[in-house]
Formats: structure tokens, sequence, C-alpha cells
């Protein structure tokens, strides 16, 4: 049984390695190659310079969109966590007497499809003139009642003797929130941090429709524009894909113990 333990583990591997070898492969070959009827497993020669000429690309460009990208998901981040954190500790711990009503208003919003709001959503950011703008694609994924309802369950588990510790030596509500439940919940924040960065790095629908303009572009809209150009240049689109998604490899391989702690933190069952 360790055997085939061993063995359904290694076929997993190879399942799961093959498509980031295919992105090496072809990004780092000629088109010629990429379409050849003999496949190899590794070009003839190692073109190192689809680097250069994906980062020179004048009519897409991708540096420009990495950073954009960078931006727009650390601040959208940030600011998620910082907003639906406080909203999810006042339905959890501030009682008042229309909290549940408030709570179940948060999440019917669940049930609305995305696609329902993105017309309202547009209208409200081109009045306000954030078309092909930074802000009109950080600050309206900056609340999301899906966070809100994790941060509630999370600090309905809070030791509510700490607080009590806090307000006896004391503290205010907001100083019991950021000087002891804020540093005791780092885990859970970084478990949001990570499915956050990740939702807002791979984002395509909005930020295609809200960013018009080539210097707002972020890297999946500078990926469609190498696939939708009049000769696209497979090489370019494939290495083009594995940059794009290195960001999410790296924060994924450091930081998936968090993402478990997290769930198991949420108070979620099943």
């Amino acid at each position: 049984m360790k055997i085939v333990r061993w063995i359904c583990l290694l076929i997993a591997t190879v399942l799961f390695l093959l498509p980031f070898y295919l992105l090496l492969r072809n990004g780092l070959s000629t088109r010629a190659e990429i379409t050849a009827p003999d496949w190899k497993l590794f070009p003839d020669t190692v073109h190192w310079e689809n680097f250069g000429t994906l980062f020179g690309n004048s009519e897409v460009p991708f540096a420009r969109s990495l950073l954009n990208s960078v931006v727009v998901a650390l601040l959208q981040t940030v600011g998620l966590l910082l907003i639906c954190s406080l909203a999810g500790y006042g339905l959890a711990r501030i009682p008042y007497r229309h909290s549940k009503k408030v709570f179940y208003a948060v999440i019917a919003t669940l049930m609305i499809p995305t696609s329902v709001t993105f017309v309202p959503s547009f209208v409200v950011v081109s009045s306000l003139g954030w078309i092909s703008d930074l802000r009109g694609l950080i600050i309206p994924g900056l609340f999301s009642a899906f966070s809100v309802f994790l941060f509630r369950q999370y600090f309905l588990d809070f030791p509510a003797e700490l607080e009590e510790a806090g307000r006896l030596d004391g503290l205010t509500r907001w100083g019991v929130f950021w000087r002891i439940v804020a540093p005791n919940s780092l885990g859970f924040f970084a478990a949001l941090a990570v499915i956050t960065f990740i939702g807002s790095w791979n984002a395509f629908l909005w930020p295609l429709i809200i960013a018009q303009d080539p210097s707002s572009w972020t890297v999946q809209v500078a990926l469609s524009g190498l696939l939708t150009a009049q000769n696209p240049q497979l090489n370019l689109l494939f290495l083009a894909a594995a940059v794009s998604i290195l960001p999410i490899v790296l924060l994924f391989v450091f930081l998936q113990r968090y993402l478990v702690q997290g769930v198991a933190e949420s108070g979620l069952k099943g």
C-alpha cells in the first residue's frame, strides 16, 4: 500500500507540473518549434531573448501591466481586510438592535450574480471619471460580503476574556480591536489576504471593462491583448502566462498553511 500511495502521488505531481512545463517549454521556443509536427521535450535552443521581446513589446505594455496588477492587488487586499474586518467585528461583538438584520442584508448580497452589478457599477465609475484609472479598478473591490461573513464567524469564536481584560485596562472598543483582537488574529488575516490577493490578481472582466487605455491594463488584460492580436506570437503568449502566474505560485508556496488555518478558524463546518 505504501508503494501504491507513492505511485499515486508521483502521478498527481506529474499531472500538476505538466501545465507549468508546457508554459516554460513553449515560452522559450520559437513559433515554428511550437507548431512543428514532431514534438520535442525541449527546444534545440533555449531562446532567452523572448523575455526581452515580451517586455519590449510596444503594443502590449506587459511590464506596466505587471506593475498595475501588483498595485491593484496589494491596495485592494489591504483595503478589503481593513473594511471587512471592522464590519465583521462590529457584527460579531457590538450589540445593537438591528445587527441581525444588517447581517442578513449583507448575506443576501451573496445571492446577487456579479454580472448583474456590472452595468450600475460601470455607470458610477464612469460618472466619477475613473475609466482607465487605477481608482476604478481598486475602489469597487474594497468590500466583500463573503469576507465580512468569514470575519464575523471568526470573531464569534474569539476568546471574549481577552477583550474583557483589555476593557478593564481602560482600552476603548477601538483599542481592543487594534491592540488585542487584530494582533491575535494574524493567521486568519493572512489567510484572507492570500485569497483576496489571488482573486484580485486573476480578475479579468472588470479590468477589461474599466482599463480601456493600455497604460492602465492589468496583467490579465495584457494576456488577452497578446491572444487577440492580428499576428499572435504563441511563444510570447506562453511566456507571458508563465511570468504572470509566478507571483501567485510563490505566494501559495510560502503561505499555503494560512489557507488551511483560515478555513479551520472561520467556524465553517463540513
